[in-house]
């Protein structure tokens, strides 16, 4: 079955334009011209993943980006003229799962698209890790401290199960985007600090037990007695 991807965006021009390049793709794309009729169409229709431009009239895509994240976990790359990190980082933090600042080329909007389809694929075999009372679903892309669910985005929870998987072993700043199977979500160090002291705040007690600075190189995740 073809990929369906629905578009919210006013401009009507790129619509147009991404429907026929990513349609020789095999991606099939719809349009809604703003969030009130993007929600609709998602309450209404099954999607694979979510273009939301940030900047449109009426409710903004930020605004949209977090009552879709309210009731689902579709993938959602945002798309923006902006160019300033702040926005990057708050629509990370909303849960949208990368960002693409206009204008761009279609073919990298299309490797986007497709890593952030991938990144959203399950386990083809149920994958769980389990480290000093931290549970990781993988395929359902859940996490259970000490019993209780904790509510990460989706870049919190690949940082995070970025450093479970390697527990013991220092990540450098630079290093953990890619090791978080992120390396083509362009944020700065400093923003990869910011997810790192959120997904701390979430985990509470555990958090920041187990996941320390090493200063001047990255993090850890601490092991077990350790």
């Amino acid at each position: 079955m073809p990929t369906r991807v629905l578009l919210i965006d006013d401009d009507t021009r790129m619509f147009e334009l991404l429907a026929e390049y990513l349609g020789q793709n095999g991606i099939t794309v719809s349009h809604a011209p703003d969030g009130g009729r993007g929600l609709a169409a998602l309450e209404a229709h099954a999607f694979d993943a979510v273009l939301l431009d940030v900047m449109m009239p009426g409710m903004d895509g930020l605004e949209v980006c977090k009552r879709i994240r309210a009731k689902s976990r579709i993938p959602v790359l945002m798309l923006t003229a902006k160019g300033d990190e702040t926005d990057r980082v708050v629509g990370l933090e909303l849960g949208a799962d990368d960002y693409l600042p206009k204008p761009f080329g279609p073919r990298e909007l299309l490797a986007r698209l497709r890593a952030v389809l991938r990144r959203a694929q399950p386990s083809a075999v149920a994958d769980r890790l389990e480290s000093s009372g931290v549970s990781i679903d993988v395929s359902g892309r859940e996490v259970r401290v000490e019993g209780r669910t904790v509510d990460l985005t989706g870049l919190e929870f690949d940082l995070l199960l970025a450093l479970v998987r390697r527990a013991g072993r220092v990540i450098p700043r630079d290093a953990l985007l890619g090791e978080a199977g992120r390396s083509d979500t362009v944020v700065s160090e400093r923003t990869v600090d910011v997810h790192i002291s959120h997904l701390r705040q979430k985990l509470g007690d555990v958090g920041t037990r187990l996941i320390k600075t090493v200063r001047g190189v990255g993090y850890v995740f601490a092991k077990e007695g350790t």
